[in-house]
């Protein structure tokens, strides 16, 4: 299922070597960490639960099957830690990202960009967790509905319901 240098470096870090995780964290943690702050809406907090995502990696790598793509596994796990976070701390207000203008643009459009982006932003931070990780990942990560349905752990149809 994996392909097989994702596959080889697994192998390798389930047998302790520590470049190979290095390799997995590198190729993984951006995905991780959008999903993770586009669920909590806070750098800290996204920062936290990706990190605990690969922790978690490292622990059960050991015992890897792989029955399912590692990428799957990651995202499934830190929507968990995502809801389990959300679970025991109110959300907060939403902190927007360092902002980044695009040179091209003119400053009206660049101004209409960003009043468009945050409001686009805050109107993803009020959705539900579930719906604002089936947004994340489909609409924002690029993930196909069969696949973020996998990540999510639910059926096909329970997603497009979320969507």
């Amino acid at each position: 299922m994996q392909n097989d240098i994702e596959f080889e470096s697994i192998k390798r870090a389930a047998s302790g070597d520590r470049l190979a995780m290095h390799a997995l964290v590198t190729s993984h943690s951006p995905n991780i960490y959008a999903l993770a702050f586009r669920m909590l809406s806070n750098q800290q907090d996204a920062e936290d639960v990706t990190q605990d995502a690969f922790v978690r990696l490292w622990n059960i790598l050991p015992k890897w099957k792989p029955d399912a793509r590692l990428s799957t596994w990651l995202h499934r796990v830190t929507l968990n830690l995502c809801y389990d976070h959300l679970r025991k701390k109110r959300p907060l207000l939403f902190e927007t990202p360092p902002e980044q203008i695009d040179p091209t643009l003119q400053p009206d459009q660049s101004l209409q960009q960003t009043q468009t982006e945050q409001i686009v932003e805050n109107a993803i931070a009020r959705l539900a967790p579930r719906q604002r990780a089936a947004i994340t990942l489909t609409v924002l990560q690029g993930h196909t509905n069969k696949d973020a349905a996998e990540m999510m752990d639910i059926k096909l149809a329970a997603l497009e319901s979320l969507l």
